[in-house]
């Protein structure tokens, strides 16, 4: 056995066998590979590593989160279009601190990260006066015996606030995306990008470490001494060390040439090819950061290969397949809640006809949907997402 191979001092069948001190001594570790090193997938890690800590997540929940919260919104019925409702006055100001726009982005940029949104109503029966985007780290689901919530919980420094939604319409207005393994909680599109997230923040260490201490050096230094020798002495070496760390290392010193002296010789070096596969990397890792959420690479300025042939395409698809959907849920969701507390049916949704972006689809769909003349006004206006006209418009 290669265990008493070890065990009996390399075989020797006269040798006497080691005796140790420690009484795990005798337990061998087998070293092999080491594993991958992830960060941390909970909530506040992601949201650390891959929003503040790296520029493609930022600018991604930045662009769909702006562009969302931007989008402007209407509230009507199957009937009318409300040009004056408690509903647009809450939503216009939610409460002394936001703005409209100010909550949505909070709202979008919390779904965003952690694929939950949360919304307390401040005010008692009826309309609330107030809303507030809560923070989803601190918010958790109360199950009840049947599966369903009850309750939620919001946790601050060791101290806990419970909204009770068992009776009513519940205060909290919960938001989340799709995930498949979990009852209660969304799957943020930072979790599917979280190992792209980790390959590109190691591939900015690597460039940063390149640059402060010159982790790959450019070049070597060839010794040959007046005799053919090919070793420095001690001091030699130690001052020709000293010198390199103090005035050729660093991006301070980069590009001041190096005087050498008699028997010194210098060897420009270039990149290996895995060292130039770094920045390829990088690319990469920031492309699929991008596709995790939904944002053509060419709006963040990624290079690479260019799916869409202009800027304004790969605009209106941004728009038509990231920003769009979200906008729509979440007004539908928030909508149907305000909407029960009011006691009405109100559809809350963005207003395609002054989204920038969408105009030229917008110009061709109405001159389309006008064109058609088998087609009654109200069925036109049904086409177009527009309430029907009311009686005495009609008639007027």
């Amino acid at each position: 056995m290669i265990l008493d191979f070890f065990r009996q001092g390399g075989g020797a069948p006269d040798a006497a066998p080691e005796q140790k001190a420690s009484a795990a001594g005798r337990v061998m570790a087998w070293h092999g590979a080491g594993r991958v090193a992830w960060s941390p997938r909970d909530t506040v890690s992601l949201t650390r590593t891959g929003f503040s800590g790296n520029p493609v997540g930022f600018r991604c929940v930045k662009m769909i989160a702006e562009a969302a919260a931007a989008l402007p919104l209407v509230l009507q019925n199957s009937e009318q279009r409300f040009a004056v409702h408690p509903v647009l006055s809450l939503i216009k100001c939610p409460n002394p601190a936001q703005g409209r726009a100010e909550l949505f982005e909070a709202l979008y940029g919390q779904l965003l990260l952690t694929g939950n949104a949360y919304i307390e109503a401040v005010g008692a029966g009826g309309m609330p006066l107030e809303l507030h985007v809560l923070r989803s780290d601190r918010m958790s689901v109360v199950p009840g015996a049947d599966g369903w919530p009850v309750a939620y919980e919001y946790a601050v420094a060791g101290r806990k606030h419970r909204f009770d939604v068992r009776e009513g319409v519940p205060c909290v207005c919960h938001i989340k995306t799709f995930h498949p393994q979990d009852d209660h909680y969304g799957l943020s599109p930072l979790q599917a990008a979280a190992q792209a997230v980790d390959v590109h923040n190691s591939a900015s260490r690597w460039s940063k470490a390149l640059l402060d201490n010159a982790a790959r050096p450019s070049g070597a230094i060839v010794y040959k001494g007046p005799e053919g020798q090919g070793a420095m002495s001690g001091d030699q070496y130690d001052r020709l060390v000293s010198e390199m760390e103090a005035h050729h290392q660093g991006a301070r010193n980069a590009g001041r040439p190096m005087l050498l002296e008699g028997g010194l010789d210098w060897k420009p070096m270039g990149f290996s090819p895995s060292d130039m596969e770094f920045q390829k990397t990088k690319e990469s890792a920031a492309r699929e950061i991008a596709l995790a959420f939904g944002v053509p690479p060419m709006l963040l300025g990624i290079p690479g290969d260019a799916t869409f042939a202009n800027y304004q395409e790969a605009n209106r698809a941004f728009y038509r397949l990231t920003v769009l959907p979200l906008a729509m849920r979440v007004a539908a969701t928030v909508s149907a809640w305000l909407g029960r507390m009011s006691g009405e049916a109100l559809d809350l949704v963005p207003d395609l006809d002054q989204v920038p972006a969408l105009a030229a689809e917008r110009d061709a769909q109405w001159a389309r949907v006008s064109g058609a003349d088998f087609l009654s006004d109200g069925e036109k206006r049904s086409l177009l997402g527009l309430p029907a006209l009311a009686a005495e418009e009609v008639n007027g």
